[in-house]
């Protein structure tokens, strides 16, 4: 494995992982990442709101709803200290304003310091490139586990 394949499987096993969204609309997508950050220990109880609405200041600004079933919502913010990631998936697909006006049902989201832009971008730009592969998005999908997760973005399950 190559060393940016390693580096974003360690940012992935350290994030969080939720394989079935319940919620149903775009902000209610942010808004269930902001309490999934806050349940798994990843930003604490009295930063999501802030959390939610950096989120949401960036959306306004322009949809992270690319193509192909694929949102990578994001935002800097002094609430972490360093790059906060997860993975969620909503089968069901939801609406997210994205380029092909396809629903969403792959969502990859970030956080990083104000600080942090290097981080943050390359983060960005290695998980586009990872799935920019329909095997791979179809076989994310299908993930179950946070393991079966990493392996399928990092090209070793896919």
């Amino acid at each position: 494995m190559n060393a940016v394949l390693k580096e974003l499987s360690e940012l992935l096993e350290n994030g969080v992982f939720e394989p079935s969204l319940k919620a149903t609309t775009k902000e209610g997508v942010l808004a269930e990442i902001a309490d999934l950050l806050v349940a798994n220990g990843k930003i604490p109880a009295t930063g999501r709101d802030a959390v939610y609405q950096a989120l949401t200041e960036r959306e306004a600004k322009m949809s992270t709803g690319m193509q192909y079933g694929v949102a990578i919502p994001h935002a800097r913010t002094d609430i972490v200290d360093g790059l906060v990631t997860i993975v969620a998936l909503a089968p069901q697909g939801v609406v997210f304003g994205s380029l092909d006006g396809a629903v969403s049902n792959i969502f990859v989201g970030t956080l990083s310091p104000p600080d942090d832009a290097n981080s943050h971008i390359r983060f960005l730009a290695e998980v586009s490139r990872q799935l920019s592969s329909r095997k791979t998005r179809e076989k994310l999908l299908e993930a179950k586990t946070k393991s079966e997760l990493v392996d399928i973005v990092c090209g070793t399950g896919a």
